[in-house]
C-alpha cells in the first residue's frame, strides 16, 4: 500500500494465477509424499508465473549484461561522491527562508526506484560473507517480490536508510510497525477503515506482538527482542492467506521457529501433526501457530496461555472439545482456571499421537500412568473412565445415552404435573377470590378464650394460634434451606461454568478450589441433619408407648387417601367440585418430604461416588463417574427449579399465601388458618377433644417482625439462584 500520485491511499492486492491454484491442488490433494525441502517448494510454488527457462546463450549475454551494469553503477556512485565531496566548495549565497525551502524542495533528491536497486540485488545468489564465514544472501527474486503483499511499494519505502547507489555495506533498517501504523492512521484519517480493513487487522496483530513473548529482550543478549517480525515472516515474500506461497510458508513453520525451538521442533517431528506437515505437507494439519497463535505468543506455563490452547485445540477437535468442557476438568477451564487437566496433559504437548498409537501417552496400556500425573493415587478403574463420553452418542456410549434421556424423563414430567398443577391452582384461587370480593362476603372470627363467633377481625395476636411445626423440625428446616441454597450456587457455578456469572461468582469466593470446599462441607451438614432426623425418628418410632399408625392422618407414609386429594382437586381446579379437606399432611406437603430422601440417594449417592474415587476406582469401572456425573448435575436442576418455583408457590406464592408465610419460622398458626388449610385435621381434633392441647402463646412481635425479615430474605436469595440456574440453562443449549 502506498499514496497514489492523487494523494489517496492505494493498496495493490496481489495476484494469484491459476497455474498456481492448480499447482497448489495437484501437490496436497492426492499426490504422492516426497520429502521436498521448503525452499524448492516455494520455488515451485511460483515458478509458473515468475521463472521462466533460458536459453545457454541468454545466461551467459545476462551475466555480461550484469557485470556491465554494475561496472557502470560504481563509476557512477564514485563520479558522484567525488563531485559532491571533493575539496572544493563553493560559498552559497545567502537567500530568504521562503526562497531556500523552495530551492531545498526543488534540489531534494529523487526517490531511488527498485529497478535501481534490483540491478544488484536481482542478481541470483548475490550476497556478502559475514564474519562466520557463511554467505548472507541479499538476493530477491523481482517477480515474486511484485506478486506479494507489498509489491507495489518500493524497496527504500522500507529501507529508509538507503539514500544513494551503490551504497555502503549498511546495517538493515526496516520499522515494520511504525510503516503499519502510519498507513493505518492515514486510512482512519481518510475514512477507508473498511477500504482497508486487512491493514487494521495487521496492525491488530503487531499491538499482540507487542505483548508477547517475542517482543521482550532476548535471554541471550538483552540488546535485542527475541523475534522480530522478519524472523518468522520472510522478509519480500509476504503472501496473502490461500495462495500457494503462503500455504508453502506455512507448512515450513515448524522449521522457521526451529531456529529458535530446536528441542521443540525435534519432538515435533515425531508426532503425528509433525508428520502430517513435514512429511505429507498437508495443508489442513496444525502447526506451531495453530496452538501457541500466530502473535500473542506467551509463556506455555502461564494459566492465559493453558487456556488458549486448549481451545485451539477444539479449532480442529470440535466434538472432543465440547465433550472436555463437559467434564470437571474442563468447566474449570471455561471458568478460567488453569489447573486442571488440559488436552496437552493428557495428550501430550508436542509428541502428540494417535491414540491406536501403542506410544500415545492415552493408550489404554499408558493411561493409568498419565492420569498418576495429576491423581498419585489413581487406580485401574481409571482407565475405563471416559474423558470424552458424549451422552447424545448411543452408538458408543449407550450408557450414557440411556442415563441422560432417563433423566431428562424424569424433570419433564415431574415440571409438567407441577408448573400445571401451580398454574391451575393459581387461576382457581384468584377466581374464587374476585367471587367473595364482588358478593361482599363477610368473614367469620373467633374470640380469643370462648371460640366464640365475633362481628369483626380480632388483632392478629389476639387470635387463636395453634403449634403446626415443633422448634427442632423448624431449626433443620432452616439449616436444610441455607445449606441447600449455598448447595445450588456452588454447584450451579461450576455445571454451568459457561454461563456469564460464573466466573465472577467463581473469583468471588476464591476460585473453584474454594468452591468445592464449601460445596462438600455444606453437603456434608446436610446430609448429617438428615441422618440425624432419620435415626430420631426411628427411635421414636421404636419407644412409642402408643402403636404408630403408618397410613394414619399423623403420617408422612402417602395413603390412598392423598390420591383421593390429588383428584378431587383438580376437580376443584376446573369447577366440577368443593375443595378437598385436607388432613394434618397435604399430598404436596408429602412429596416435598420424600423428595429430600429421593434427593439425598440420587445427589448424595453420586456426589459419594465422584468424591471417593479412588477407592471407589478399585471395584467399579470408570465409566461410573460418567453417570454419576449426569446424575448428580441433572437431580440438582430438579432439586433447585422444584423449590424455587413450585415449593414457592405452594407455600407463598399463591393468592391465599402470597407474599409470604412465616409458619416455618414460628412453628405456628392461627385458628382461621387452620380450619383453611386443614379443615380435616381441624375436626378430629374438635371431636377428640385435643384441639386445646394445641393451643400455643402468639408469635412475639420481635419473633414475628424477625420471621418476615429472613423469610423475605431467603425467598429473595432464592429467586436470584432460581435466575441464575435459568439464565444457565438457557445459556447451555446454546453453546
Amino acid at each position: 500500500m502506498r499514496p497514489s500520485r492523487s494523494g489517496r491511499l492505494a493498496l495493490r492486492r496481489p495476484t494469484v494465477s491459476a497455474s498456481h491454484v492448480s499447482h497448489a491442488r495437484a501437490g496436497h490433494n492426492g499426490g504422492p509424499r516426497s520429502e521436498t525441502p521448503f525452499s524448492t517448494r516455494m520455488d515451485q510454488a511460483m515458478a509458473p508465473a515468475f521463472h521462466r527457462p533460458l536459453p545457454r546463450i541468454g545466461i551467459v549475454a545476462q551475466v555480461a549484461l550484469t557485470g556491465c551494469l554494475r561496472l557502470l553503477l560504481v563509476m557512477f556512485g564514485l563520479a558522484v561522491a567525488g563531485g559532491f565531496c571533493g575539496p572544493a566548495k563553493a560559498q552559497a549565497p545567502v537567500a530568504a527562508p521562503a526562497a531556500t525551502s523552495a530551492a531545498t524542495q526543488a534540489a531534494a533528491p529523487a526517490k531511488i526506484p527498485s529497478a535501481t536497486c534490483l540491478l544488484c540485488h536481482g542478481i541470483a545468489g548475490f550476497g556478502v560473507k559475514q564474519a562466520n564465514g557463511q554467505m548472507r544472501s541479499l538476493s530477491v527474486e523481482p517477480g515474486k517480490f511484485e506478486h506479494s503483499v507489498h509489491g507495489s511499494l518500493q524497496c527504500v519505502d522500507c529501507h529508509t536508510n538507503i539514500r544513494q547507489v551503490p551504497h555502503p555495506p549498511t546495517p538493515i533498517v526496516v520499522n515494520c510497525i511504525s510503516c503499519h501504523e502510519n498507513r493505518w492512521a492515514a486510512a482512519q484519517q481518510a475514512g477507508k477503515t473498511q477500504q482497508f480493513a486487512t491493514l487494521g487487522l495487521v496492525v491488530s496483530m503487531i499491538h499482540k506482538y507487542l505483548d508477547s513473548i517475542h517482543a521482550r529482550p532476548s535471554p541471550a543478549n538483552p540488546a535485542v527482542v527475541s523475534a522480530t517480525c522478519y524472523n518468522c515472516h520472510d522478509a519480500h515474500y509476504v503472501y496473502a492467506p490461500g495462495t500457494p506461497v503462503w500455504s508453502a510458508w506455512r507448512l515450513n513453520l515448524p522449521n522457521t521457529c526451529g531456529n529458535c525451538h530446536k528441542p521443540e521442533l525435534a519432538a515435533y517431528t515425531t508426532s503425528i501433526h509433525g508428520r502430517l506437515v513435514m512429511q505429507a505437507h498437508f495443508a489442513g494439519a496444525p502447526t506451531c501457530a495453530n496452538c501457541h497463535t500466530s502473535h500473542e505468543i506467551a509463556n506455555p506455563a502461564l494459566t492465559s496461555t493453558r487456556l488458549v490452547i486448549t481451545q485451539n485445540c477444539g479449532n480442529c477437535h470440535k466434538t472432543q472439545l465440547e465433550t472436555y468442557l463437559a467434564t470437571y476438568h474442563g468447566q474449570v477451564e471455561k471458568l478460567g482456571y488453569g489447573y486442571t487437566a488440559k488436552c496437552f496433559d493428557c495428550h501430550g504437548f508436542h509428541t502428540v499421537q494417535l491414540v491406536s498409537d501403542p506410544t500415545s501417552t492415552v493408550y489404554p496400556t499408558n493411561r493409568l500412568a498419565t492420569c498418576r500425573k495429576c491423581h498419585a493415587d489413581a487406580t485401574p478403574g481409571f482407565i475405563t473412565f471416559e474423558p470424552h463420553g458424549n451422552a447424545h452418542d448411543f452408538r458408543r456410549y449407550p450408557l450414557l445415552w440411556i442415563t441422560q434421556h432417563a433423566m431428562t424423563a424424569l424433570l419433564a414430567g415431574v415440571f409438567a404435573f407441577f408448573w400445571t398443577h401451580s398454574a391451575l391452582w393459581f387461576y382457581r384461587s384468584w377466581k374464587e377470590r374476585k367471587a367473595r370480593e364482588e358478593q361482599q362476603e363477610k368473614e367469620v372470627y373467633y374470640d380469643i378464650w370462648s371460640f366464640k363467633p365475633q362481628p369483626h377481625m380480632p388483632h392478629h395476636n389476639d387470635q387463636p394460634w395453634f403449634q403446626r411445626f415443633p422448634a427442632v423440625w423448624r431449626a433443620a428446616h432452616l439449616i436444610f434451606l441455607l445449606t441447600t441454597m449455598t448447595l445450588v450456587l456452588t454447584g450451579m457455578t461450576v455445571l454451568y461454568s459457561g454461563s456469564f456469572w460464573a466466573p465472577t461468582v467463581a473469583r468471588l469466593f476464591g476460585g473453584p478450589r474454594v468452591l468445592a470446599t464449601i460445596h462438600h462441607t455444606c453437603a456434608a451438614i446436610f446430609l448429617s441433619v438428615f441422618a440425624i432426623h432419620v435415626v430420631t425418628m426411628a427411635v421414636k418410632l421404636g419407644r412409642g408407648r402408643k402403636p404408630f399408625r403408618w397410613f394414619g392422618p399423623d403420617s408422612l407414609v402417602v395413603r390412598w387417601q392423598d390420591f383421593v386429594d390429588i383428584l378431587a382437586m383438580f376437580r376443584w381446579f376446573f369447577g366440577l367440585g368443593p375443595r378437598p379437606q385436607f388432613d394434618r399432611w397435604t399430598y404436596w406437603e408429602k412429596f416435598d418430604y420424600w423428595a429430600v430422601f429421593w434427593g439425598v440417594t440420587v445427589i448424595g449417592g453420586s456426589g459419594a461416588l465422584l468424591y471417593f474415587r479412588i477407592p471407589v476406582a478399585r471395584v467399579l469401572p470408570g465409566y461410573v463417574f460418567n453417570i454419576a456425573t449426569i446424575f448428580h448435575g441433572e437431580e440438582a436442576i430438579l432439586a433447585a427449579v422444584f423449590l424455587f418455583t413450585v415449593h414457592f408457590f405452594n407455600n407463598h406464592f399463591r393468592p391465599d399465601k402470597f407474599p409470604l408465610d412465616t409458619v416455618m419460622f414460628t412453628g405456628a398458626v392461627t385458628l382461621e388458618e387452620l380450619k383453611r388449610e386443614h379443615a380435616a385435621q381441624y375436626q378430629r381434633l374438635v371431636e377428640s377433644g385435643e384441639l386445646e392441647s394445641c393451643r400455643v402463646r402468639p408469635p412475639s412481635p420481635a419473633m414475628a417482625r424477625g420471621s418476615r425479615i429472613l423469610g423475605f430474605t431467603l425467598i429473595t436469595i432464592g429467586l436470584i439462584l432460581l435466575m441464575l440456574v435459568v439464565t444457565g440453562f438457557v445459556g447451555h443449549l446454546f453453546e
